[in-house]
C-alpha cells in the first residue's frame, strides 16, 4: 500500500515536472532587448550626479530656485531647506526639499537623504542642490535580518531552507519570468510554468520529500491551473487594460512588442502563489495530525474534520487578500471614495477591477485547491503511515496479537501467545494458560 501510494503520487508529479522543466527551457528568455527603450530617471545629464548625505538642520528659508526672482526685484517663495553634510565631505550645503515632501515633516536632522547635485549647470537658474531620496539601507536590512532571525529562530532549520527557497524563488521570477515578458513570450505559460517551477523547488526544499509535501504540491499545481484559465478567461471579459497606471503608460512607449495585457494575466497567476501554497500545506498537515491522533477514524470522518480546518481558512483568506490589497493602495482608495460614483461603477472602474479581478481570481483557485488536497491526502495517509510501523502491521511477518488487559508483559488467563512466521510456522499455545 505504502509502494502503491507513492508511485500514484510520482506518476502524476514527476511527468507534470518533467514537463514544466521542458517549457522552461523552450521559454527561458535569450536576452535580447534590443526593441525596449526605457529612460532610467536615475540617468544623469553630463555635469549631474546623485549624491548623499546626512542632515543637519531643518528650516524655513527663501528658496534657492528663487533666486532670478530676487534678482529681477521680486520676492522670494519660501520653502523647507536641509542643510545637508555630504558623505563625501565638504561644506554643509542647503538642499530644496519639494512642496510635496515638506508637508508631511518628514526630514528629520540625522536623517541620511539623497539629493541630486546640479552645483555645476545651474548658475542661478534653479536650486543647486535637490531632494530626491531617503537613504533607506540601513533599516531595510535590520528589518530583514530581524525577520530572518525570527523565523530561523521559531521554524529552525524548515525557517531556514523557507528563506532560501524564497531567495530562489526571486530568481526565477527576475530572470525568468521578467525578461520573457519583456521579449514577448506567452504570458499564460509563462507564468503557469514559471509559478509550477517556484512551487516544485519551495514545497520540497522547505518541507522535504515526502508523501505529505507531494500531495499539498498537488493540490498548488491544481489551484494553478484553476487559476490560470480564470486569469485567461476574466482577462479578456473584463476589458483589463492597465493603461491607467502610470508605469504601465511608460511600458507601453517603451516597446510595440510588449503588452499590458500579458503583464496582467501574468500577474494574476503569480499573485495568488504565496496564499495557495499557504492553505494546501496546511490542509495536507491537518490530515497528517489528525490521522496521527486518531489512526483508526474512518476516511469519510478524516475528511470532514480536515475540511472543518479548511473551511476556517477559506473564511479568513477570504478578507487576507482583501485586507492586504485595501493597506497596499489606501491612497487610490481614498481618491475613488472621494468621487460622486455609485459602488458597482467604483468596482468595476479602471482604477480599481484590476485587484478586484485578481482578489476573486486568486480566491477562487486556492477555495477549490482545499477540497481537492484534503481529498489527496486522506487517501495517501489512510495507505502511507507517517509513523513508525514497529508492532501496528497487522498481519505482517513477526507480528504478534495485542497483548489483553493485565499486566504488560504477562499473559491474562485464558490468553494465547500466537507467532506468526512464513510457511511452515508452528503455532503454540503455553500448558495451563
Amino acid at each position: 500500500m505504502r509502494r502503491r501510494a507513492t508511485l500514484l503520487l510520482s506518476a502524476i508529479l514527476v511527468p507534470v515536472g518533467v514537463i514544466t522543466l521542458i517549457a522552461m527551457v523552450l521559454l527561458w528568455p535569450d536576452g535580447d532587448r534590443s526593441s525596449l527603450s526605457v529612460t532610467s530617471p536615475y540617468a544623469t545629464a553630463e555635469g549631474v550626479s546623485f549624491e548623499h548625505g546626512t542632515v543637519r538642520e531643518v528650516r524655513e528659508g527663501d528658496c534657492p530656485s528663487s533666486q532670478p526672482t530676487v534678482d529681477a526685484g521680486g520676492t522670494a517663495l519660501t520653502c523647507t531647506i536641509a542643510d545637508t553634510q555630504p558623505a563625501k565631505g565638504g561644506d554643509v550645503i542647503p538642499v530644496e526639499v519639494t512642496p510635496e515632501l515638506a508637508k508631511t515633516d518628514a526630514v528629520e536632522v540625522g536623517d541620511e537623504i539623497r539629493y541630486l547635485d546640479l552645483s555645476t549647470v545651474m548658475q542661478g537658474g534653479a536650486a543647486p542642490y535637490v531632494f530626491v531620496d531617503f537613504v533607506r539601507s540601513v533599516p531595510i536590512v535590520a528589518l530583514a535580518v530581524g525577520y530572518a532571525v525570527v523565523v530561523i529562530a521559531v521554524a529552525r532549520w524548515r525557517g531556514l531552507r523557507a528563506i532560501i527557497g524564497l531567495v530562489g524563488a526571486l530568481v526565477v521570477l527576475a530572470h525568468f519570468i521578467l525578461p520573457g515578458l519583456v521579449e514577448g513570450r506567452p504570458p499564460l505559460l509563462l507564468g503557469l510554468v514559471g509559478s509550477v517551477v517556484i512551487m516544485y523547488g519551495v514545497l520540497y526544499f522547505a518541507h522535504g520529500f515526502s508523501a505529505r509535501t507531494s500531495t499539498a504540491l498537488l493540490g498548488t499545481v491544481f489551484g494553478l491551473g484553476v487559476t490560470a484559465v480564470l486569469a485567461a478567461w476574466a482577462t479578456d471579459a473584463a476589458h483589463l487594460t492597465g493603461v491607467g497606471d502610470e508605469n504601465a503608460y511608460t511600458l507601453v512607449n517603451a516597446s510595440d512588442g510588449l503588452s499590458i495585457f500579458s503583464v496582467i494575466l501574468c500577474g494574476l497567476i503569480i499573485s495568488g502563489l504565496g496564499v495557495l501554497n499557504d492553505v494546501t500545506i496546511t490542509q495536507s498537515s491537518s490530515v497528517w495530525e489528525l490521522y496521527e491522533l486518531a489512526p483508526d477514524t474512518p476516511g469519510r470522518r478524516l475528511f470532514s474534520s480536515a475540511m472543518r480546518i479548511g473551511r476556517d481558512h477559506i473564511a479568513s483568506t477570504v478578507y487576507t487578500i482583501a485586507f492586504a490589497y485595501a493597506g497596499a493602495a489606501l491612497p487610490v482608495l481614498i481618491l475613488v471614495s472621494l468621487y460622486d460614483r455609485a459602488l458597482i461603477d467604483t468596482l468595476t472602474s479602471g482604477e480599481l477591477a484590476e485587484e478586484v479581478v485578481r482578489t476573486l481570481v486568486g480566491s477562487i483557485g486556492l477555495v477549490l485547491a482545499i477540497p481537492l488536497t484534503t481529498g489527496v491526502a486522506v487517501l495517501v495517509v489512510k495507505a502511507v503511515d507517517p509513523k513508525s510501523t514497529g508492532g501496528r502491521d497487522d498481519g505482517g511477518i513477526g507480528a504478534t496479537t495485542a497483548e489483553p488487559a493485565g499486566t504488560p508483559g504477562t499473559l491474562a488467563p485464558g490468553a494465547r501467545l500466537v507467532a506468526l512466521g512464513g510457511p511452515g510456522a508452528r503455532r503454540r499455545t503455553e500448558p495451563g494458560a
